[in-house]
């Protein structure tokens, strides 16, 4: 098992910046790729994916050029830079795992195994 704990969340005025971090404990050497996802009201949505090494990084299109994935493993935590807010970024930001090494996949929500609880932002206008 993997317990995975988001933190970082809060409000923000739009154009500002928040840091999202993402705890990881437990088994995590079975995952590979880490994710972040966000859910307002209808679809969870794909922010952003890094491979274990950090060498692959993708991006949900609404975020690329705002945000930054990037991770520390020596800390087992993944975090979430998002710069220039909007109030469409509203939602709960979660953290998540896989062991899929196929980065054109990473998008694909089913195709993690182990979630945090979420932390929420808010960014008003």
């Amino acid at each position: 098992q993997v317990q995975l704990v988001e933190s970082g969340g809060g409000l923000v005025q739009a154009g500002g910046s928040l840091r999202l971090s993402c705890a990881a404990s437990g088994r995590t050497f079975s995952t590979n790729a880490m994710g972040w996802f966000r859910q307002a009201p209808g679809e969870r949505e794909f922010v952003a994916a890094i491979g274990w090494s950090g060498g692959r990084i993708v991006y949900g299109d609404s975020v690329k050029g705002r945000f930054t994935i990037s991770r520390d493993n020596a800390k087992n935590t993944v975090y979430l830079q998002m710069n220039s807010l909007k109030p469409e970024d509203t939602a709960l930001y979660y953290c998540a795992a896989t062991m899929a090494s196929d980065g054109s996949m990473w998008y694909r929500p089913s195709l993690y195994d182990y979630w945090g609880q979420g932390t929420q932002v808010t960014v008003s206008s």
